[in-house]
């Protein structure tokens, strides 16, 4: 008999609608999780809708998850029951490739188990995310969630606050350096706060003047009109590090042109088309570089949520409930939310 409750697309013109299905059994590294709240990321709406050619229908989106423990397996000892906990965007790897190996499972070489719309390794079963009551997942890919945060705030932290994080802490970011975050939206209000209570000296880069307030309020000590080429030149050489959150087709060379010698141009946004090429002449004359970061491994995605508990920092949320789901979708299309939605689970048991 069917135990979980979940909002699932049947293909890629169909909305989200309630979809039943029975989880796996517990196994002995395994924990099932009662989710109280799913963040809604722009990787779902991509995924339902089948925009990447990938998707294996039903679907279950979700991977920004934040539960308790309500079971656990005869091996799983890392947790107990009632413990606040969370999932991001894996739920497992192949453990054995020199990735893995150094705790890089996020770059798995065998290419990681995704919290949804992916294979088990065990059954070959597909995944399905958080937009459920529950969730079994091994425990190896369980985080603990600092109690003194408000945990609908934390479940975008498990995508969004990873996936800044991570390129923040890899290119050490800290006090005396200048980081500029380009865009404003799920990703990039978590790089302004982050990068904010590292210490740094945070400039946002947004195309749009109704944001400058928003972004000093988050963290940002300057908010520069990238479209205002006169704004842009008073920033050129300055910058230890650019933080690119932005997942639409776009000029690079302008941002790395803001780039101190020997700073560096890190992109977390996958747009849909490339990017034009960047002047190779930019990069050569002052020794600069341009890399990409893809989310954060478990060890990160735990230090980052100390982090987080430690400088009290959530994301900002408009919660819904699951049957606002579809209207969540479009009005993301629009980039009416500040910042991210997240589904109150509870809605998917009344």
């Amino acid at each position: 008999m069917a135990d979980i409750h979940a909002y699932a697309a049947q293909d890629e013109k169909s909305p989200l609608t309630p979809f039943d299905y029975s989880s796996r059994d517990v196994r002995d590294n395994d924990v099932k999780i009662e989710i109280l709240y799913c963040g809604v990321c722009h990787s779902d709406l991509h995924m339902a809708r089948n925009e990447w050619k990938s998707t294996q229908y039903p679907i279950v989106p979700g991977h920004e998850i934040v539960g308790r423990i309500v079971e656990a397996g005869a091996s799983a000892k890392k947790f107990k029951k009632g413990d606040l906990v969370g999932v991001g965007c894996m739920v497992d790897s192949c453990r054995s490739c020199s990735s893995c190996d150094e705790g890089e499972e996020n770059y798995c070489e065998n290419g990681f188990v995704a919290t949804y719309n992916s294979k088990d390794r065990h059954s070959e079963a597909i995944t399905y995310g958080g937009y459920a009551t529950d969730i079994v997942v091994d425990q190896d890919f369980v985080l603990k969630v600092p109690e003194n945060l408000d945990p609908a705030g934390v479940a975008p932290l498990l995508c969004a606050g990873v996936t800044t994080y991570a390129p923040l802490r890899h290119w050490k970011v800290g006090p005396g350096q200048k980081v500029g975050i380009v865009g404003l939206g799920g990703l990039g209000h978590m790089g302004v706060k982050l990068a904010h209570a590292m210490g740094a000296k945070v400039v946002l880069f947004t195309t749009s003047a109704s944001k400058i307030e928003d972004g000093k309020r988050l963290g940002a000590d300057e908010v520069v009109i990238s479209k205002d080429a006169e704004q842009m030149e008073a920033q050129v050489n300055s910058f230890d590090l650019i933080l690119n959150t932005v997942a639409a087709q776009h000029d690079l060379t302008q941002f790395i042109r803001l780039l101190k010698r020997d700073g560096h141009l890190a992109l977390v946004g996958v747009p849909e088309h490339d990017h034009p090429a960047p002047s190779v002449a930019e990069l050569v004359f002052k020794r600069r570089t341009v890399g990409g970061s893809l989310i954060g491994s478990i060890a990160e995605t735990q230090e980052m949520l100390d982090f987080c508990g430690e400088h009290n920092i959530t994301a900002d949320i408009e919660l819904i409930n699951i049957d606002q789901i579809n209207e969540a979708y479009e009005r993301m299309l629009k980039s009416d939310v500040k910042y991210r939605f997240v589904i109150d689970n509870n809605s998917l048991r009344k």
